[in-house]
């Protein structure tokens, strides 16, 4: 399910551009919605100018996601909610690792998804929310062969913008799934057990590239 998760959101930022396309006015960055829309119109142009990385060129796509859409996520939050109580177990430096780890365990697996992208669009929700809310919620629908995925991200108001912690895929937010994973490493092998599980898998990702 995570996985799924992941890559739905991946070729929802490469295909979302479409829905985008007929839109009259640029989106407005400083919305949460409009900032979704304005990441998958420049992820969408950065891969139809990159013949490698329509190819599947994989350190293509992870340097994409780093530049494009990394800076519009908050990993600190998202890692620290899945990490849940066990957060306070972790030294700063462990805290630091962990962050660093899981955001290359994200990249490396929806960065996959590029291959497996045909011809999805995006239906955007209203968009409901009050002036001073820092929490909300973007929602979408992929629609493509199959079923109609529904696709969710929760964004944070931060001092730095709007940023992406959180996406939900048919009722599962990634956070809450990662939480129980974390959680039984933790308890069989401690922080330190959690970080050589997400380098290993890591390693194993990469040596599959």
């Amino acid at each position: 399910m995570v996985k799924t998760a992941l890559l739905s959101f991946f070729a929802f930022l490469l295909s979302g551009a479409l829905g985008i396309a007929s839109a009259q006015n640029a989106p407005d960055p400083n919305t949460p919605d409009g900032l979704i829309k304005m990441i998958v119109a420049d992820v969408m142009a950065s891969v139809k100018a990159d013949p490698e990385i329509q190819k599947g060129n994989i350190p293509r796509v992870v340097d994409l996601v780093e530049k494009k859409i990394v800076p519009y996520t908050d990993m600190r939050r998202t890692t620290q909610l899945a990490m849940g109580r066990n957060w306070s177990k972790a030294t700063p430096e462990q805290q630091n690792q962990l962050i660093a780890e899981f955001k290359s365990l994200l990249i490396r697996t929806y960065s996959g998804a590029l291959s497996q992208l045909r011809d999805q669009t995006v239906q955007y929700k209203p968009f409901r929310a009050n002036p001073s809310d820092t929490d909300v919620i973007v929602r979408t629908v992929v629609i493509g062969k199959s079923d109609p995925i529904p696709l969710d991200y929760r964004l944070e108001k931060t001092n730095d913008g709007w940023k992406v912690y959180d996406i939900n895929i048919m009722g599962a937010w990634l956070i809450e799934a990662y939480r129980n994973q974390f959680t039984n490493q933790i308890s069989q092998n401690g922080v330190e057990g959690l970080i050589k599980f997400l380098q290993e898998r890591n390693a194993m990702l990469a040596g599959k590239k």
